[in-house]
């Protein structure tokens, strides 16, 4: 490592658990996060300050003032903007040594596939069921763990999906696909603004976790938090045998 490098992260490396090892993890580790909004925005800041050197951004959507209550990355200045340019330069200003891949498109098919199938670890932090659905099965399909995160009103969750472990869920196991299912979203229900920092935050760490290969990552437990009452829940979900995207069944009609 760089003497800047010793510098900049050396905080990580007194931790035992990270050491020069983790480190280097981070720095030659690659990433792709779904989303550029409340929740892209804490994840992407933290994976660049944490030194992970690739950071694909995924987001067709510009910046509108109204964004600017919750999704930290952005600024006043760069209203109108992309979101992905707008992640490219907050990063930028953060961690230049962080290489950011903007991807100003809404990712689906093979697109998305080849997008996964490029990096070590997909964090979701988009905000529809269709797509978080489309994310889980490129993931299962190219083997790589996935960091899902969700914020609504004033209550949020994370999971890790990595279906590289046989007693894993898949994101399918938990919220089986269903074409009655009411999308909501905050433009109609609301977001605590500091919600998505706190589920955000926490989706760094699980994936910081999964690439220095440190600590107990939440695989197969789910947790939520309610902010009205500052509470944390967890819930342990196993693997569903017939679930059609991870289960025997699944597997063998993906041959």
């Amino acid at each position: 490592m760089r003497d800047d490098e010793l510098l900049r992260y050396g905080r990580h490396i007194l931790l035992d658990d990270i050491g020069i090892e983790g480190q280097q993890a981070l720095l030659a580790s690659k990433v792709l996060v779904i989303g550029a909004g409340g929740l892209g925005s804490p994840v992407c800041l933290y994976l660049a300050s944490a030194g992970v050197g690739e950071i694909r951004v995924a987001d067709d959507d510009t910046v509108e003032l109204s964004n600017l209550q919750r999704q930290i990355m952005h600024s006043n200045d760069r209203l109108g903007s992309l979101k992905v340019n707008s992640a490219q330069h907050a990063i930028a200003q953060l961690n230049p040594d962080t290489r950011v891949v903007p991807l100003p498109v809404r990712l689906d098919g093979d697109a998305l596939l080849e997008q996964i199938s490029a990096v070590d670890l997909v964090l979701d932090c988009c905000d529809n069921f269709q797509t978080r659905h489309a994310v889980n099965r490129a993931c299962v399909q190219a083997g790589k763990p996935l960091v899902s995160g969700a914020a609504i009103r004033f209550e949020g969750q994370v999971c890790v999906y990595d279906t590289r472990d046989p007693a894993s869920p898949c994101y399918h196991c938990l919220f089986p696909e269903a074409e009655d299912v009411t999308p909501v979203n905050c433009a109609t229900m609301g977001v605590f603004a500091p919600l998505v920092g706190i589920i955000g935050s926490l989706q760094a760490a699980e994936a910081i976790k999964l690439l220095a290969s440190i600590g107990k990552p939440l695989k197969g437990r789910l947790v939520m938090f309610d902010a009205r009452l500052t509470h944390w829940h967890e819930v342990r979900v196993p693997r569903d045998p017939n679930c059609p995207v991870c289960g025997v069944r699944g597997s063998c009609a993906r041959g």
